[in-house]
């Protein structure tokens, strides 16, 4: 899945300090930050329906979990799935985008229902059945328009992979890292279009020898991975090759996908919220990560990872563990934290927490 590259090589590094910190309790490292449920695994994407239940899919144990925001209880609504990356509940329907394997990440058993695909449920997780294929889409219309296949017919680079989904007026939108394209999924047909292609960032690093997985490409892939509508505006982010500065929120016209604005010099944004004031909120689920091979820093992997808060000119920060999914609902602000925990050899440490306005500075 996306991001793996840069875990695997931090977790190779930081393999003695991953497991002393495996029993820390996550409330220690950023104690304004209170948690909701636990023992969550890999939990990526996140829908709050209401004040009293969310839904997140947990990308290592293949669920699609009800947590009740009042007491933590958890349900799992849909099990047995490979890679669960995002999901949105959309008219009493639950939607689910399966993400695809790393690159040299073991494929395991034949999977029940395709990787890059968009699923489609009741409310309570029963009638799965696959509703669109984004990689048949990827293949025949190339949204980036990327080359895809070296001569000896394997991809440059991974081709689908959604990293969320979002029920919107507008469609199901599906940031779809892989293809480098925000798509909308119709909810009752599953016919797929494409909405948006953001362009591929051009910073120094993104224009080093390298930098392109693929043949032709000039600069870093732009990499969607988060999606929030707010009024008639969709707000994406995206991930930015990974490359310090290089990620990327934009503001899009909800009816045409269109850029109204945007907000550059980010690094691995993973998801985004947008307040009922038209504060902006970000998931970097990779800051602070230690660059390079040596020993990690005291404190890791707890201390990697924060939410970025855009209020106007002000932009402020809360220390968060590792957070990719991010929702802002009726006031408050919920989180999935340590999301890629499993990639640092740390098990069973996800998290859903709530975010309160104290924790950023």
């Amino acid at each position: 899945m996306i991001i793996q590259r840069t875990v695997r090589a931090l977790a190779v590094a930081g393999t003695s300090a991953v497991v002393v910190l495996a029993g820390v309790p996550v409330s220690a490292a950023v104690p304004p930050v209170r948690t909701i449920a636990a023992e969550l695994d890999g939990p990526m994407g996140l829908d709050v329906l209401h004040a009293r239940r969310a839904l997140v899919a947990e990308s290592v144990s293949g669920k699609v979990t009800s947590i009740d925001l009042s007491t933590g209880a958890k349900t799992a609504l849909i099990s047995g799935l490979a890679r669960p990356a995002g999901v949105t509940s959309w008219f009493g329907k639950i939607f689910v985008a399966l993400g695809v394997p790393g690159p040299g990440e073991p494929a395991g058993p034949k999977p029940t229902f395709p990787p890059a695909s968009i699923l489609k449920a009741d409310k309570h997780g029963r009638y799965v059945r696959v509703h669109a294929d984004l990689m048949a889409y990827e293949l025949k219309h190339n949204p980036d328009g990327q080359r895809q296949f070296a001569p000896d017919g394997k991809p440059y680079d991974a081709l689908s992979n959604p990293f969320s989904v979002l029920g919107t007026p507008w469609g199901i939108l599906v940031a779809d890292g892989g293809a480098n394209a925000v798509l909308s999924v119709d909810p009752k047909s599953g016919k797929v279009r494409t909405f948006f292609v953001p362009p591929n960032p051009k910073t120094p690093e993104c224009l080093a020898p390298g930098a392109q997985a693929n043949p032709g490409t000039v600069g870093c892939d732009a990499v969607p991975t988060g999606i929030a509508v707010f009024e008639n505006d969709v707000y994406v982010s995206t991930l930015g090759g990974e490359k310090p500065g290089a990620a990327t929120i934009y503001k899009l016209d909800g009816r045409t996908g269109e850029t109204v604005k945007s907000w550059t010099g980010f690094t691995s944004l993973t998801g985004i919220a947008v307040s009922p004031q038209g504060t902006v909120y970000v998931s970097e689920v990779l800051h602070g990560a230690p660059a390079g091979n040596g020993p990690p820093p005291p404190g890791f992997p707890a201390n990697v990872g924060r939410l970025t808060r855009i209020a106007g000119d002000t932009v402020t920060h809360a220390q968060v563990t590792m957070p990719t999914g991010v929702e802002f609902h009726r006031g408050r602000l919920f989180a999935s934290t340590w999301s890629i925990a499993a990639g640092f050899k740390v098990e069973h440490a996800g998290r859903l927490v709530e975010v309160p306005d104290g924790a950023f500075s």
